[in-house]
């Protein structure tokens, strides 16, 4: 057995004869009687206390923490006396995310998780208080997505308590919490004819955002980062390496999303209106800190700025040029509506001209062409349609409608 059991109410005494005998302790009768100790992997001693009549239960303790060392699954019992809210302060200390990704996990769990679960103890932590907690979420008018983010960065943190040793389970990970899913939405990109509207409804200055983002695919903050380094006219390309975001209302450059840089081909059509762009409104350098509010200064010759030559922030962009230009354009205001429109528009382009969706995804920037499939395969032609195109184009200009494929040959003799 890993330890002993110490009898609270009993004391061994040895009398002058060298005879043992069991008396009563100042205690008998209160408190609890059995105290099972033993040295854990750290050298200190632990301990936990047991009513009368549960020394088998004691022994049983002390068994299972004997075989969990054995095993190498040992978690000291009173580590999972932290509260949520201490864990969770220790998880994000230890963090190396990307800065901007670290600020929205920390408000995350600083908004949505400590207000419910803060006080808890880790080892208290149920599955049913984890189903609670994101029946809160939804009864709070969460959205489902954002809810799910949510429970990832609780999944992870869990997850962390777990590694750490300090408690055995991740209750996130019980097959009775189900992880929240996200509405269906099914993307109906914009036409031709809407993106052609909402263009000339924007300040000049902007214009070529649209150009950018619709005619390449590029993010709104990948806009909004591209200087002229990034342009190669002569080959046809641009190298995304860099967006403006935002942490802390607080503009910095930073690499694309998911710290991935790409190349994208540069239609001839959006490097015309880039020249125009340009020759308009000069690029001058630009200067923010790299990654984070205070990282080191960095330089770039950006093709969009606002009035003061400075660099855009998106979310001023967004209530006084985008929002203004909808309404002008009679586009209803809402999250489908946002720049990320133009995204779908120019994904729908390129499925509709036959691309692969391994290109699409490389040139979205997706980490994963499954997740390109799964958002844009009601987009792709049908096979169907790719059937009726096929045989049209292989009758297109062919053989005179009285000699077609079912006329029988008159034999030449």
């Amino acid at each position: 057995m890993a330890g002993h059991i110490q009898d609270r109410w009993y004391k061994t005494e040895t009398d002058a004869d060298g005879r043992t005998s069991r008396v009563k302790t100042d205690r008998h009768g209160t408190g609890m009687r059995y105290r099972a100790r033993y040295v854990g992997p750290d050298g200190t001693e632990k301990s936990k206390s047991f009513r009368d009549g549960q020394k088998r239960l004691a022994e049983k303790w002390l068994s299972a923490i004997e075989a969990d060392m054995s095993r190498g699954q040992y978690i000291d019992p009173r580590a999972g006396r932290l509260t949520v809210r201490q864990h969770a302060d220790r998880w994000l200390a230890s963090l190396t995310q990307d800065p901007g990704t670290f600020v929205g996990t920390k408000q995350r769990i600083r908004l949505h998780v400590l207000p419910h679960l803060g006080s808890r103890s880790l080892d208290s932590l149920r599955p049913v208080h984890i189903r609670e907690w994101l029946r809160k979420l939804q009864d709070g008018g969460v959205a489902p997505a954002y809810q799910r983010v949510i429970f990832a960065n609780m999944n992870a943190m869990l997850g962390a308590a777990v590694d750490d040793r300090l408690i055995p389970e991740n209750p996130c990970r019980s097959s009775s919490v189900k992880a929240p899913k996200p509405e269906p939405r099914r993307i109906v990109p914009w036409s031709r004819e809407r993106v052609l509207t909402v263009r000339p409804a924007l300040p000049e200055r902007y214009r070529v955002m649209v150009d950018l983002a619709g005619g390449c695919g590029m993010r709104q903050g990948e806009v909004l980062g591209l200087a002229v380094e990034d342009v190669d006219f002569v080959e046809g390309v641009i190298h995304v390496v860099r967006q403006v975001k935002l942490i802390n209302g607080r503009p910095v450059f930073a690499l694309p999303k998911g710290g991935k840089a790409r190349t994208l081909p540069l239609p001839e059509s959006v490097a015309r209106a880039l020249e125009a762009h340009t020759e308009q409104y000069p690029p001058v350098p630009v200067t923010l800190p790299w990654r984070s509010v205070d990282g080191p200064p960095t330089a770039a010759s950006l093709f969009v700025r606002n009035a003061e030559g400075r660099a855009v922030i998106r979310t001023v962009f967004n209530t006084k040029a985008w929002q203004p230009a909808l309404d002008t354009a009679g586009v209803p205001r809402g999250r489908e509506n946002g720049m990320h429109a133009l995204r779908h528009f120019y994904a729908s382009v390129l499925l509709d001209a036959g691309e692969s969706i391994k290109a699409l995804s490389e040139y979205l920037g997706h980490h994963d062409p499954g997740f390109t499939l799964r958002t844009y395969t009601h987009l792709m032609p049908n096979s169907e349609k790719r059937t009726r195109e096929a045989v049209n184009r292989a009758f297109e200009g062919g053989a005179d409608p009285d000699d077609g494929p079912t006329t029988a040959q008159t034999d030449p003799k």
